[in-house]
């Protein structure tokens, strides 16, 4: 085994947040090998954060994202369990990554279980409606048992698509925005967790008239 050195721990330590002890005893277990001690760490953290799935994280911030451009705005909730972690940069991190993906994403829940049910029965009659106008179009009908299969994986695509703590992070696509709450929770020792959002889109929801600029501008001519 090689010799576990301060400089190795504190190494190790400034890539994983561990601390000094968690970070020496994972490369004494991995003999040194720093890549195999960072997986372990992991590990060892991830554990522990499932174990405060449980517990109650009632402090935090309400943070405002204003995206480029002025035309999308986002009113967030992240909750931790302590002041001093809601003030700490790994957390301020992640809240802003939260406002920017709300923003550029547009989720629409947080999680699964905010989705009402008639939200979801709107998008499976919609997906119902999508697969009957295909079999008119083609003149194949499919079996019902089949047509269902295909609803219900529309519907999961879907919900997967508009719910963000399912959606992959704009910042590192290869995990979603609920395992990057997981592993800050693991790193930070506190349970972290989005609590709601709004999103604002200039405009939305204003039926805008659809101007003739050529047709405005010759009356204007014969007007004269």
């Amino acid at each position: 085994m090689s010799e576990i050195t301060a400089t190795m721990v504190k190494a190790l330590r400034e890539r994983t947040g561990a601390g000094i002890m968690d970070c020496k005893v994972a490369l004494q277990d991995c003999g040194g090998d720093t890549e195999k001690a960072v997986e372990q760490i992991k590990k060892k953290g991830l554990a522990k954060a499932e174990k405060k799935a449980g517990a109650i994280a009632a402090d935090g911030v309400i943070h405002a994202y204003i995206h480029p451009g002025s035309r999308i705005g986002v009113l967030v909730e992240v909750n931790c369990q302590t002041d001093f972690v809601s003030r700490s940069g790994d957390f301020t991190q992640f809240v802003d990554l939260v406002g920017m993906q709300i923003a550029s994403m547009n989720a629409q829940y947080v999680r699964r279980a905010d989705a009402p049910a008639t939200d979801i029965e709107k998008q499976t009659a919609l997906f119902r409606a999508q697969c009957e106008e295909e079999s008119q179009q083609t003149g194949k009908s499919r079996p019902a048992a089949v047509v269902d299969k295909i609803v219900a994986g529309k519907v999961e695509k879907w919900m997967s698509e508009v719910c963000l703590e399912e959606q992959p992070a704009i910042t590192d696509p290869d995990k979603t925005i609920a395992a990057l709450s997981l592993e800050l929770t693991a790193k930070l020792g506190e349970k972290i967790s989005v609590r709601r959002f709004t999103r604002f889109e200039l405009g939305e929801g204003i039926d805008k008239k659809q101007g003739d600029l050529a047709g405005d501008v010759q009356a204007v001519i014969s007007g004269s």
